[in-house]
């Protein structure tokens, strides 16, 4: 029984100290939000969005499926506001800006702090490169339909220490004379 509650505790601390486990989005600070980049010191946030999938589906870097994509950049900064900004996606991931510019945005002033549009992406790496006058260019890394180990690892954290401490759980319990003799009796 001793055995029992000590896992029984585990499991509460691990579900105390892990809540990444949930991996949600939509409820991190700020500064911790992957979405947010610093662009000459300003901040932007950015996001992809596919309602021909999934209506209220919001992405940052990878995207699920292939197609028509709204991408949009939130100046989050009103510096930002005031200048023109340039947004360009080129197809690849290396680290030169040279490639297949599939969608492109020329510079403007975006008062509302907007700059919306949208692009066909087809499977593979792309760069989203946000320039605002003045500034050097920041990018993000755009993975469209790719498989994502590091997400299936940190979705598989949870269950597997679940299933791990239930396993100890029952080997415990397998040894303990206790169940045994409710066993042996119960099938007499």
């Amino acid at each position: 029984m001793a055995t029992f509650l000590h896992v029984t505790r585990v499991l509460v601390l691990l579900a105390a100290f892990f809540p990444s486990i949930a991996n949600a989005h939509g409820k991190v600070a700020l500064e911790d939000d992957p979405c947010v980049h610093r662009v000459g010191g300003n901040l932007v946030h950015f996001n992809a969005y596919q309602p021909q999938y999934e209506a209220k589906g919001q992405y940052c870097t990878d995207i699920p499926k292939e197609g028509e994509t709204f991408l949009v950049v939130d100046l989050l900064d009103p510096g930002l506001r005031a200048m023109p900004v340039e947004v360009r996606v080129v197809r690849g991931s290396s680290e030169s800006t040279e490639g297949q510019t599939v969608a492109y945005w020329p510079p403007a002033v975006h008062p509302d702090g907007v700059v919306r549009g949208e692009a066909n992406l087809s499977k593979g790496f792309y760069k989203l490169i946000i320039t605002p006058q003045g500034f050097s260019p920041s990018h993000y890394l755009l993975r469209v339909q790719q498989f994502d180990y590091g997400n299936l690892t940190r979705n598989a954290v949870g269950p597997l220490t679940i299933l791990l401490l239930l396993a100890v759980m029952l080997y415990e319990l397998s040894k303990s004379k206790r169940f045994w003799r409710w066993r042996v009796s119960s099938h007499s």
